[in-house]
């Protein structure tokens, strides 16, 4: 079995490495074998707040950790 932890440490929006790293999470949840774990720390505890005002151009990331999670992906604050 594969197991892939992704370590986010960057804030929800400004950057893209929160945006690039869930896109990857959401694409590895997709298959069955492969174990995924999110671990949020630093700003990017930040992408997991509820009701989020997502900036016009950007993906809302609370709804890509949430699909993730839906998932079975595990994700750690």
């Amino acid at each position: 079995m594969q197991r892939f932890l992704l370590i986010l440490n960057d804030a929800c929006y400004g950057v893209e490495r929160s945006y690039n790293a869930l896109r990857l999470a959401t694409a590895l949840s997709r298959k069955e074998e492969p174990e995924v774990r999110v671990f949020l720390m630093g700003d990017a505890v930040t992408c997991g707040k509820r009701g989020q005002k997502t900036p016009p151009g950007y993906y809302n990331i609370e709804q890509m950790l949430h699909t993730i999670v839906e998932r079975g992906a595990v994700a750690g604050t």
